[in-house]
């Protein structure tokens, strides 16, 4: 027996058109449902039925008739989007040195953006003192300038500089990390699929294991925090989410946390996904729980405030000195069920995935051997509060929307945003990518 629950807008699969759409409840899931006049039916599976969706969401407003009529195709940021942008991506080139079975930048083919062109548009783009750039690609470490990039990201008034990358040349050449560290980069977003090179083979088409723990040595090093960024494909690696938590666990305070992204059928894609290929929100809440044990409390993993909950969540803690995960955030909190302004995320999340200096006895290694001499303090308040910064770790998601499970409600609160000839454009609807 099928009910309906929420009307909303999406776009049809194949030529892209907005269309309306209905969430539909089909025994414990619950479905997005459209029709296109010229192309048919459609269906994707949204909500698995493993938690609440009702109480997931909150109070969401749906989207009203005659709302946002030219969403998404006129996205640039119009009247109606519901937040302001709190990471802003600025694509450096459109090579690549991966040619990966899922990509949503399709890079590999094509080349540098002028120095001076990105230049200028860190100079539009940046709001000193606020600014939170992620410069990404294709790979942005191709490029042998992307030092000077940081640079001129810095100098246009960013106050955040975030890297996006597979990791290869930051694993192969330690002088280069150091370069971009000098520069000013704040933080990495590190492609991790796995703790096994299957998983790499798989997705990316070589082994490439050793290839991160390489590259996390090197950021430890020149103290660049690092967020592994697991892309979570069914049938290949979500049985290994628990391992993925723990592993980064084990090599903080150098890895900041985890920031896990379910498959998003856009870009480059093997083929048309069919329910049994997504990997849902909930699932990944329900695995999370499973497979890390009791080293995450199911209860610190909160709806996101700052995108729409169907978005992603987040969980922030400290990493004890046992290696346990004490979280700070807890379900029913005073910050629960409140919208968090993108300024006030882009806070937060800067401070935890950020390193602070070490203490000048701390040991050099980014490792273990840095928590004994923080411990030592623990006594005095402003001793907690070095290690509570020192050792911060957060759980975060984003689930990105394709031509399949677009939801306009969803896309007007995003709030990362591409940079393209001066128009703020929210992610999914940047890089929408047709199915048919």
């Amino acid at each position: 027996m099928e009910k309906i629950l929420r009307q909303t807008y999406s776009v049809c699969p194949v030529c892209l058109e907005r269309i309306p759409a209905v969430h539909v409840a089909r025994g414990r899931e619950v479905h997005l449902v459209k029709k296109c006049p010229s192309h048919g039916d459609f269906s994707a599976v949204i909500w698995r039925g493993l938690r609440d969706l009702e109480e997931w969401r909150g109070d969401q407003a749906p989207i009203a008739e005659g709302e946002n009529e030219q969403c998404p195709h006129a996205c640039g940021l119009c009247p109606d989007h519901r937040q302001d942008t709190c990471c802003t991506i600025l694509e450096v080139t459109r090579r690549c040195n991966l040619k990966c079975t899922f990509c949503f930048a399709e890079g590999g083919e094509g080349e540098d953006i002028p120095f001076e062109t990105l230049r200028g548009r860190l100079q539009t783009l940046a709001v000193p003192g606020k600014t939170l750039v992620q410069l990404s690609g294709g790979e942005p470490t191709v490029r042998d300038d992307l030092p000077r990039l940081v640079s001129a990201a810095r100098e246009a008034g960013c106050s955040h500089v975030q890297l996006n990358t597979n990791g290869l040349r930051l694993a192969e050449d330690e002088e280069y990390v150091r370069t971009l560290a000098d520069a000013g980069l704040s933080f990495v977003f590190l492609q991790f699929d796995g703790t096994d090179d299957a998983f790499y083979r798989a997705l990316r088409g070589r082994d490439l294991l050793g290839v991160k723990l390489r590259a996390i040595d090197n950021c430890a090093r020149f103290n660049l925090g690092v967020v592994l960024v697991p892309t979570l494909v069914p049938g290949i690696n979500t049985g290994d989410i628990g391992n993925i938590i723990r592993f980064a666990v084990s090599r903080a305070p150098a890895v900041r946390g985890v920031h896990f992204q379910p498959v998003s059928h856009f870009g480059r894609i093997p083929e048309i996904p069919s329910n049994s290929g997504r990997f849902t929100l909930d699932e990944l809440l329900a695995a999370i729980e499973e497979q890390a044990g009791d080293l995450v409390q199911g209860d610190s993993l909160l709806p996101s405030r700052c995108n729409h909950p169907l978005c992603g969540f987040h969980a922030d803690y400290v990493v004890t000195n046992e290696g346990r995960l004490h979280p700070l955030h807890r379900e029913g909190g005073q910050c629960c069920g409140k919208v968090v302004s993108a300024d006030r995320n882009r806070s937060f999340i800067a401070t935890k995935w950020e390193r602070p200096e070490p203490p000048e006895s701390a040991s050099r290694d980014g490792g273990d051997g840095e928590r004994g001499c923080c411990a030592a303090d623990l006594k005095s308040f402003d001793g907690f509060l070095r290690f509570a910064r020192r050792y911060s770790f957060t759980l975060t998601a984003m689930a990105f929307q394709d031509a399949g499970n677009m939801d306009l409600e969803r896309l007007r609160r995003c709030s990362l945003h591409v940079f393209d000839d001066g128009r703020f454009v929210p992610f999914c609807s940047y890089y929408l990518t047709a199915q048919g």
